[in-house]
């Protein structure tokens, strides 16, 4: 990822994206992700977990992991969004171009299984990746 807003990603497969329930406990999920235009971008259960902690808290920390969530390496602070149906065209685009047919077959699924579409995440980070604020 060349001029990633997300350094600690590069070359990762999966990551690790913590959200935080409304006690402040903290929940870490294994997901795919892809990043573009300095946002991550990743899909989702529209019921899922995720969703409903995101709505209620836009904090989370990404880091990279493994499929199963062992965490490789340091976590960033960021903020993140469930994207409106008409803004997921381009979140869509990144995650098939990283993911390919996999992405195809999951989204696939995910759409019979649900009978709606899934909810995609916009992350941003809360600083530049230089550090500075």
């Amino acid at each position: 990822m060349p001029d990633s807003c997300f350094p600690n990603l590069a070359g990762h497969r999966y990551m690790s994206v913590t959200t935080f329930r409304k006690t402040g406990k903290a929940v870490a999920t294994p997901v795919w992700f892809a990043e573009e235009t300095g946002r991550v971008y990743v899909y989702t259960a529209p019921d899922s977990g995720k969703v409903k902690r995101l709505r209620n808290n836009p904090r989370v920390q990404v880091a990279p992991c493994t499929i199963s969530g062992k965490v490789l390496g340091p976590a960033v602070e960021a903020r993140a969004r469930v994207l409106a149906v008409n803004e997921t065209d381009q979140a869509r685009a990144a995650l098939l171009r990283k993911y390919g047919w996999q992405a195809s077959l999951g989204l696939f699924f995910s759409r019979l299984r649900r009978r709606e579409p899934p909810a995609y995440i916009e992350i941003i980070p809360t600083q530049d990746p230089s550090g500075v604020a």
